[in-house]
């Protein structure tokens, strides 16, 4: 028969189940705390470690990791850290590359800071300390702003299958973007090459460009680390004649940035009397060559806004180069064509199947197919 439980059992019992649940709550306490503070102390000493990393190495993680999914800034900060993680250990291995997927199209699909920047300046900022970080990352941005996107060696890799993720072997048309906003960059490329936003080649190109900015970061870093950085960036001109009227020191200060005005805005906002900066022409065209397809010759007419240096050069259906039509000669700005009498290089006829014609015209290019019969 069960015994009944007395008022003065139940009080015992509950002071024992009281006493242990306390004494559990402490221990595990104590333990969470001290988990805590190792934890806090082995990442609390900002700036973290940094150790030399291969500039080319990262050039391929950061174009591979773009293509996991998560963007533009997630790619370009797990490439680095997870290169970190490798080669210096923690803190690098505990830091989640998922914090940065917000930076995707300029900030979930705004426009903004390109994400490929956003995330190496991450990266960079837990290496360096503000001042630090603040010259690498101006020095970084504004590269970005001036270099040909996607470099020659990201196509190059490409074309070779040197990415691991390389479901588009082909080259892709390269241009500067002026600015390291999304919206200006992406917009100029897809003017550029003639390439929808929502094509697969745009979406190559920024795997390309993210694997090119880890690329540059990395390499920056490792001039600081080895006290060989210097900054080599020189802003526009329009920057200065812009903010001698609205920087904080101007007539109407109304602006602070360092970015350069005329790709947003229009010759209209320039004040007279200042200076209007020459502006800066992204996008020229270029006809499809014709007829097409041919057998014998064929025409490609292209035509420029202002004086450029223009190369034109056939590819084959792999990639590979195949002839130079024109190199670096100089056009006046106007109606142009060129002639391709379907050679190679050494003079013997091109086999029947698809070309690519790529015409730089200074810091612009496009790019075309064509079928020789």
């Amino acid at each position: 028969m069960k015994k009944k439980l007395t008022r003065g059992d139940f009080l015992k019992r509950s002071a024992l189940y009281t006493t242990g649940i306390s004494s559990g709550v402490i221990i595990t306490g104590m333990v969470k705390n001290n988990t805590v503070k190792a934890s806090s102390a082995s990442t609390s000493a900002h700036p973290y470690p940094y150790d030399s990393l291969d500039v080319e190495e990262l050039r391929i993680k950061g174009h591979d990791a773009y293509w996991e999914g998560k963007g533009c800034s997630y790619g370009a900060f797990k490439a680095i850290i997870s290169a970190l993680s490798v080669k210096v250990g923690a803190p690098f291995t505990d830091f989640p590359s998922e914090v940065m997927t917000y930076g995707h199209g300029g900030t979930v699909g705004w426009g903004g800071t390109c994400g490929a920047i956003n995330g190496a300046c991450a990266a960079i900022s837990l290496v360096s300390d503000k001042a630090t970080a603040d010259a690498i990352g101006s020095e970084l941005v504004g590269w970005c702003t001036q270099a040909e996107i996607p470099t020659a060696t990201s196509n190059t890799y490409a074309i070779d299958g040197t990415f691991t993720h390389n479901d588009y072997n082909m080259d892709l048309a390269s241009n500067v973007s002026g600015s390291p906003l999304c919206h200006v960059s992406v917009t100029n490329w897809c003017v550029a090459s003639g390439i929808s936003v929502g094509d697969k080649q745009r979406k190559e190109r920024c795997a390309r460009l993210t694997g090119d900015i880890v690329a540059k970061a990395v390499e920056l870093l490792n001039d600081n680390l080895a006290a060989n950085f210097a900054a080599v960036y020189v802003p526009p001109e329009s920057v200065a004649t812009c903010l001698a009227c609205h920087g904080s020191a101007g007539v109407n200060p109304t602006v602070s940035s360092k970015s350069e005005c005329i790709q947003c805005h229009t010759d209209a906002h320039f004040q007279p009397g200042v200076g209007t900066p020459k502006k800066k022409h992204y996008s020229f065209e270029v006809s499809q060559n014709y007829p097409n397809p041919f057998n014998g010759e064929t025409t490609i007419n292209f035509s420029l806004p202002t004086e450029e240096s223009v190369t034109i050069e056939v590819y084959n259906l792999s990639g590979r180069h195949f002839k130079t039509l024109i190199s670096n000669r100089r056009y006046q700005s106007g109606s142009h064509s060129i002639t391709w009498d379907g050679n190679d290089k050494s003079g013997g006829r091109a086999p029947a199947g698809m070309y690519f014609y790529r015409i730089n015209a200074g810091n612009i290019s496009k790019s075309l197919s064509m079928i020789k019969q």
